[in-house]
């Protein structure tokens, strides 16, 4: 962010909490799991999801290791909301987060269609890959970037049940192919980890984050 825009960041968080204004949860996403986690965990986010070009920034990074990629998606999408409504949220919170699935060294992100849905669990049943959630959490200027790594074990899921999961169009927006919370549940047969992150959105990374900023987490809850 640039230094102008950081002072007005801290001038506006300033006179917020001057005037008695708590700052707010900005989500730059259009997750419906992590605002839900949220929500869940007592904050009602303001939704401010980020159009930015994934593909692009992954090919803009040749050489980073999966879980800088994530966290440089995550970090595009905080600066884009914070930039594009710098004077609604320059004295809120901005919270920018993505999830990719690591099997055997490549990252997977969303499949968007069933067939490609049907051929990653062909791919990952009865194995074991990390899901990598990064986060970005702006605040004042100020600028906090965490990857959370959570083993997941899937289950040696049968191919009809495959078929029907791909079918009832569940996974198909989720990284990894699956969800830990919803449907996806019968199909993970464990995981080593954070299991908020693997959902979306890690609450311990946002309350780290919150922490090095100084703010508590119950200012937040509603």
């Amino acid at each position: 962010m640039p230094a102008a825009n950081n002072a007005a960041a801290k001038n506006t968080a300033a006179k917020n909490s001057a005037a008695g204004r708590r700052p707010r949860i900005v989500l730059a996403s259009q997750s419906p799991s992590r605002a839900g986690l949220l929500r869940s965990g007592g904050i009602d986010p303001v939704l401010a999801p980020a159009g930015v070009d994934e593909e692009a920034i992954r090919a803009s990074l040749p050489d980073a290791s999966p879980a800088e990629v994530v966290a440089a998606l995550a970090r595009a999408k905080a600066q884009a909301v914070a930039a594009q409504h710098a004077a609604d949220y320059a004295g809120d919170v901005v919270i920018g987060g993505d999830s990719m699935l690591l099997l055997d060294g490549q990252l997977q992100g969303k499949p968007h269609t069933r067939e490609a849905t049907v051929e990653r669990w062909r791919a990952q049943a009865g194995r074991t890959a990390h899901l990598l959630t990064g986060h970005c959490v702006l605040f004042g200027g100020e600028e906090f970037v965490e990857t959370a790594s959570t083993t997941v074990h899937f289950a040696a899921a049968e191919e009809a049940d495959i078929e029907a999961y791909a079918a009832t169009g569940e996974p198909l927006e989720c990284a990894g192919a699956f969800t830990l919370e919803a449907l996806g549940g019968w199909f993970i047969d464990g995981i080593e980890g954070d299991p908020s992150s693997v959902i979306g959105l890690s609450l311990p990374v946002v309350r780290r984050a919150l922490y090095s900023f100084g703010l508590r987490v119950a200012d937040f809850w509603d």
